[in-house]
């Protein structure tokens, strides 16, 4: 069973509230370097305690964070509450708004293998590590990972429709999505939530690092306070929303690589053994190219750009160990052959190196390989849900950064503390009520 409890959120106090576009942050990895330098400009913006910077960035968030407390920039609510969070947004070449329906509450911080919480791709270990440091320092969570949860009945929409009626805040964010919160005190309904989640299993959408360094937070605590109902080290901050219905969009993540140590004709040697290679005339058009057949992906050298296709007589050589479900996967493929058979890195060594990097956005991945800044850049397809759900049911994982969620959910619009005087409560009132 998940269980997730309500939460007593801390938040920018009301004043601080009325602008809070200058006060939230997306995640790291989807902003430029540009856009990043505008977020540390504020004093006040929710980057300083997600992404810390300086020579001790965990102890500089955990000062940072006192003297908000101190000062009041931001309060804890007094009682728990769901938070209904609502993201309406548009695609490009969309008229219709979507709107991707959820809420954020407290999770428990599952290990992997309980299979409460089913991951679908790897971390990269330094990443984790950061986060474990973070949270030693700071006990408090900026921004929520995403899970998705099944419910055909759609329940709990309704209590959620309702509390949007009276938001606390709406906003419209870095990507021009529509970002709208509301909270749910009643207790009667808070314990509708926990009734419909216990029974359920949740995937991980987006958050594989965070989450990560929450488990082993709580393996690293696992003796505190015990005599503690409730632990606050035991929690992590989730924002929750329905894989029926609820217009999840997934986009493509592409591969950037750097210090190539062999020609780039060699590399198309080596390339052209394993793929069928066909020039493509115009690197800045593969953005818009449908990549209809799978293994299928664009490739861009410092001159020249392709389109390559994994010749299908040599996939028996591909990590023949994997469920086939997850060995048919186009990023399952390119990891194997391209930077393990091909480049030499094996599948640590890529969670690992520095030579690997992820990037969405299209421009910068032609813009970076054209300066000579990266070696190449590998253009990749989306993932369908279905593929996910297939990956998260078979226990096997998709190499790191295979899934971009979008819209990603807010950073700073609420924080989770998970330090047990701010965190502890009487719960166990929501589940009499169940």
């Amino acid at each position: 069973m998940a269980e997730i409890l309500p939460l007593r959120a801390w938040r920018y106090n009301e004043q601080l509230s009325k602008n809070l576009e200058d006060l939230t942050a997306p995640l790291f990895d989807v902003v430029s370097a540009k856009q990043r330098e505008r977020l540390y400009a504020n004093p006040l913006n929710s980057i300083h305690l997600s992404v810390p910077q300086g020579e001790n960035p965990s102890e500089n968030a955990s000062q940072i964070l006192q003297k908000w407390k101190s000062e009041g920039i931001i309060e804890q609510d007094l009682f728990p509450g769901i938070y209904v969070y609502y993201q309406y947004f548009r695609l490009p070449g969309e008229h219709e708004e979507r709107c991707r329906k959820g809420f954020v509450a407290q999770i428990k911080a599952y290990d992997w293998d309980e299979r409460e919480i089913l991951r679908h791709e790897s971390t990269i270990v330094s990443a984790v590590n950061d986060r474990i440091d973070l949270l030693r320092s700071t006990e408090i969570q900026a921004s929520p990972t995403h899970g998705l949860y099944s419910d055909e009945s759609k329940e709990l929409e309704t209590y959620m429709d309702a509390a949007m009626a009276t938001p606390m805040y709406e906003l419209e964010d870095y990507q021009g999505v529509r970002e709208v919160l509301a909270v749910i005190n009643d207790a009667s309904i808070i314990s509708r939530f926990l009734a419909v989640l216990k029974d359920k299993k949740v995937i991980l959408a987006d958050g594989h690092h965070r989450l990560e360094s929450a488990i082993e937070f709580r393996k690293l605590r696992q003796d505190a306070f015990p005599n503690a109902k409730w632990k606050g080290s035991d929690y992590h901050l989730m924002y929750l929303t329905n894989a029926h219905g609820n217009h999840l969009k997934i986009l493509p993540t592409h591969r950037l690589f750097f210090g190539l140590q062999i020609s780039e004709s060699e590399l198309m040697n080596k390339i052209s053994s394993w793929f069928d290679v066909r020039p493509f005339e115009d690197a800045e058009e593969l953005e818009t190219y449908v990549f209809q057949r799978k293994w299928t992906f664009g490739l861009i050298l410092s001159d020249e750009s392709y389109v390559i296709k994994f010749k299908q007589e040599r996939f028996s050589e591909v990590r023949p160990e994997l469920p086939e479900t997850v060995r048919n996967l186009d990023l399952v493929v390119l990891h194997d052959v391209l930077f393990e058979k091909i480049l030499g890195l094996n599948s640590e060594q890529q969670r690992q190196s520095d030579q690997l990097a992820f990037e969405r956005n299209f421009s910068r991945c032609v813009r970076e390989v054209r300066r000579g800044e990266a070696s190449f850049a590998v253009i990749t397809r989306e993932i369908e849900l279905e593929q996910v759900l297939d990956v998260c049911g078979s226990g096997a994982l998709m190499p790191q950064k295979s899934t971009y969620f979008y819209p990603k959910a807010l950073g700073g619009l609420l924080f989770g503390s998970i330090k047990q005087d701010e965190f502890d409560y009487e719960y166990g009132a929501f589940f009499e009520q169940t």
